[in-house]
Order: C-alpha cells, then sequence, then structure tokens
C-alpha cells in the first residue's frame, strides 16, 4: 500500500495545484468547478463527491484529504484537458518523459486507473493473482518519479513491496526458497 498511498497523495497534490491556480485556493466551493464536474445519475459522480466532502469539511485540505482516489483519477480524462492540462501538466510532472501534454495526461489517466483497481483490491483484502502488481508498482513509481524524483527517491528507500513481489510463491512451484 506504501506506494499506492504515494500515488494517490502525488496525483492529489498535483491536482490541488491545478485547480488553485485555475480556481483560487477555495476551488472546492467554486460553482464553474462544480458544473465542469459529471454528474451521472448511476455510478460514481465526482460532482457529488466534491459536494458531500465540502459539506462535510470546512478547509480545502480537509476536502482533499477527503475525496476518493476515483475522483482523482477522473479530474485525468479528457474532459479536463484543455482548461487544466494543456497549459499545467508538463510544469507539474517535470520529471516525465513526455513532451506533449495530451500524452501525458493520457498516460496519467490509464496508468491511475490500473492503480486503483489494483489498490482497492489490496485495501479490501481482496484476491490480486488476476493482476499484472510488478506492472501497477512500476507505474506507481514511475509517476511518483515524473512529479518529483526527491519523492521518488525516499519511496524507494521505505517500500519493500519489490522484494515482497519477488519473494511470492510462485503457481506450481512449493515456494521461494531460503
Amino acid at each position: 500500500m506504501v506506494p499506492a498511498h504515494f500515488t494517490e497523495v502525488v496525483a492529489r497534490n498535483a491536482v490541488d495545484e491545478v485547480l488553485t491556480i485555475e480556481f483560487g485556493p477555495r476551488w472546492p466551493w467554486v460553482q464553474t468547478f462544480e458544473l465542469s464536474l459529471p454528474n451521472p445519475r448511476n455510478g460514481y459522480s465526482p460532482r457529488r463527491d466534491l459536494q458531500l466532502s465540502r459539506g462535510r469539511m470546512p478547509t480545502t485540505g480537509k476536502v482533499i484529504a477527503e475525496l476518493k482516489f476515483v475522483f482523482w483519477c477522473h479530474m485525468f480524462t479528457s474532459r479536463h484537458e484543455t482548461r487544466l492540462w494543456d497549459k499545467h501538466i508538463l510544469s507539474l510532472f517535470p520529471g516525465s518523459s513526455e513532451v506533449i501534454a495530451a500524452t501525458l495526461r493520457l498516460r496519467i489517466y490509464n496508468d491511475l486507473e490500473v492503480i486503483r483497481r489494483v489498490r482497492n483490491r489490496v485495501a479490501h483484502h481482496e484476491p490480486i493473482h488476476a493482476y499484472d502488481v510488478a506492472d501497477a508498482l512500476q507505474r506507481m513509481h514511475e509517476i511518483v518519479a515524473a512529479r518529483s524524483g526527491e519523492t521518488a527517491l525516499w519511496l524507494g528507500t521505505i517500500d519493500h513491496s519489490g522484494t515482497v513481489l519477488a519473494n511470492r510463491p510462485i503457481p506450481g512451484t512449493a515456494g521461494p526458497t531460503t
């Protein structure tokens, strides 16, 4: 869960930064922003999530902490590309090798969706053997590194998931040898 936590914080901090630039420090209460969010009748609604969170929390920081990971993932969809990401994503993720804003936005969105699915299974103590966990871990580390090289180095010193993954039982064997 450690790299997933870092990835979520990195993503939400980038979104907060771009929303603060575009809508001001009290962006959760800006109607223009609220109305830019989808509000489907069925399934997850970013708009409802924002409304509920800001109704319970008095500050932007508290709202940020309250919003679900899926909210932050949805902020990287193409609906926000022109207003938010075209102008800002390359500077918000300076460690990325991407040089085209739209390509980077799409890559981050796709990576976050993969990460979110694996993270949710792990967080709910559900099986993850059907997922490419190594790929998800790589995506986590890449997003963190794209946002901050220093944070990526720190994550590398405290994340032991690669070691755990390398020692996992392999189907058809008795498990790792010691």
